[in-house]
C-alpha cells in the first residue's frame, strides 16, 4: 500500500509519500512555491489520481493548479479556470475548497467571495452555480475572521441534484434541485455574536463533515458549539459535552465507521491555543455521545499553535490513518487511526490545509 499526504501551506505544497504502511515518510516541495494553497483534493475516482490544488499567487492571483503526475509537472491553464461573470460586478480572491462529486469529473469548488462553481471536465473549467449567488441572503452574508468564504462543499452521494455548502458567516445551505435554489439548515446552531441567538442564518460555521454511507447525518464545527444533525441539517443538537471546548475549527469522520468522528479543540475565542498548551486531539465512537483524549506521541506542553478547518484528514486505508498540520508548521500522521501519531515533516510555512489517499 501506498499513501500520498498532500500538505498545503502558506508559501506552497509539500507531497509526502509513505509505501510500508505508513511507518516512514518521504517528504518533496515546495510545489507551486510562493502560492497559499488553501485547497486541495486528491482525485482517485479514475483510477489514475489527479491532484487538485486552489494556489493564490500575490502575483498571478488565485487559481487552480491540477497535476496527472503526482506532482512531478503541473498544470495552470491560461484562462482562469475559475471566473466570476461579468454582471456579477465580482472578482475571485481564494479558492477554499475542492470537492470531487459522485458524478464522473463533476468538482465544486467553494470560493471567497462567498460562492460556488462546478466543473464537468475533471477541474479544468469551472461555471457558476447562479441559484447560491443570487440568494436572497446573500447581501447579509458578512466576512469572518478569514473573510467570506464557502469552505465546505458536500455533494450527495447518491443524490446529484443535492448539494449542502457551509460558509463563514452564513451557515448552512442545502439545495435538492442542482442549485436552483438554496435553503438555509441552521436550526438549532447557536449564534454568540449577534442580539438574535439562533437566527433562520448568519452562524459562523466552520467545518461540516459526514460520512457518505449515512448522508443524513452531519456533524459540524461551529464558532463556539459543536453539533450533530440525523435529519440532513434540518435540526442540529449540541455533541459538545466531553471536550474541553467547543471552539475549533478542524471536524472529520472516519472513512469506514460513521460514527467516529475527530475534532482538534482550541481555547476560546482570542487564544486559539490548545487548551493548556496541550497538542491534543479528541475521538468520538458514538457520533459525538463521548469523546476521548488522544495523547499518543504528541506534545504534552508547550504546543501554542491552532489548527485550521481544513488542516485535518483521514486517508482511505483500512486502519484508517489520520492527519493534522498546525500554523507552526508540523503534521503529524497517525496510522492506527488516532491512538499512536508520529511528526512526518516540521519547520514547513504555516499549515493551510492536508489531504491524503491510499494511491
Amino acid at each position: 500500500m501506498e499513501a500520498l499526504l498532500a500538505i498545503g501551506t502558506r508559501k506552497g505544497l509539500w507531497l509526502a509519500r509513505s509505501s510500508n504502511s505508513r511507518a516512514d515518510w518521504t517528504v518533496t516541495g515546495p510545489h507551486l512555491p510562493m502560492t497559499d494553497v488553501y485547497a486541495l483534493a486528491i482525485d482517485t475516482r479514475s483510477g489514475s489520481p489527479r491532484l487538485l490544488a486552489g494556489v493564490t499567487s500575490e502575483h498571478w492571483g488565485p487559481g487552480v493548479a491540477t497535476s496527472d503526475d503526482l506532482g512531478a509537472t503541473w498544470q495552470e491553464p491560461e484562462q482562469a479556470p475559475i471566473a466570476f461573470p461579468e454582471d456579477t460586478g465580482a472578482a475571485l480572491e481564494r479558492v477554499w475548497q475542492l470537492t470531487p462529486a459522485p458524478e464522473p469529473d463533476v468538482v465544486y469548488a467553494g470560493v471567497e467571495p462567498s460562492a460556488l462553481f462546478r466543473s464537468a471536465d475533471g477541474g479544468r473549467s469551472f461555471e457558476l452555480v447562479r441559484g447560491l449567488w443570487d440568494h436572497p441572503h446573500r447581501p447579509q452574508w458578512t466576512p469572518g475572521f478569514g473573510g467570506m468564504a464557502i469552505h465546505t462543499v458536500l455533494p450527495h452521494p447518491t443524490e446529484p441534484q443535492r448539494v449542502t455548502v457551509a460558509m463563514s458567516t452564513g451557515g448552512v445551505y442545502d439545495t435538492t434541485d442542482g442549485g436552483a435554489t438554496w435553503a438555509p439548515a441552521n436550526q438549532g446552531i447557536h449564534v454568540k455574536f449577534l442580539p438574535e441567538e439562533y437566527p433562520e442564518f448568519g452562524q459562523c460555521v466552520h467545518k461540516v463533515a459526514r460520512h457518505p454511507a449515512r448522508p443524513d447525518t452531519l456533524f459540524a464545527q461551529n464558532h463556539h458549539g459543536v453539533y450533530r444533525s440525523d435529519d440532513h441539517a434540518k435540526s442540529w443538537q449540541s455533541i459538545a459535552d466531553g471536550l474541553p471546548s467547543d471552539f475549533g475549527f478542524a471536524m472529520v469522520v472516519h472513512p469506514h465507521k460513521p460514527e467516529v468522528i475527530y475534532n482538534f479543540p482550541l481555547q476560546a475565542d482570542v487564544h486559539r491555543f490548545p487548551p493548556d498548551g496541550r497538542c491534543r486531539v479528541y475521538r468520538s465512537e458514538d457520533g459525538g455521545g463521548s469523546w476521548t483524549e488522544l495523547s499518543g506521541g504528541l506534545p504534552d506542553s508547550g504546543f501554542y499553535s491552532a489548527v485550521l478547518r481544513d488542516a485535518m484528514c483521514v486517508d482511505d486505508a483500512d486502519p484508517a490513518g489520520v492527519y493534522f498540520g498546525s500554523r507552526s508548521g508540523e503534521v503529524w500522521a497517525s496510522a492506527d487511526e488516532g491512538d499512536n501519531w508520529q511528526r512526518v515533516v516540521e519547520h514547513l510555512p504555516d499549515v493551510l490545509c492536508v489531504r491524503a489517499a491510499v494511491i
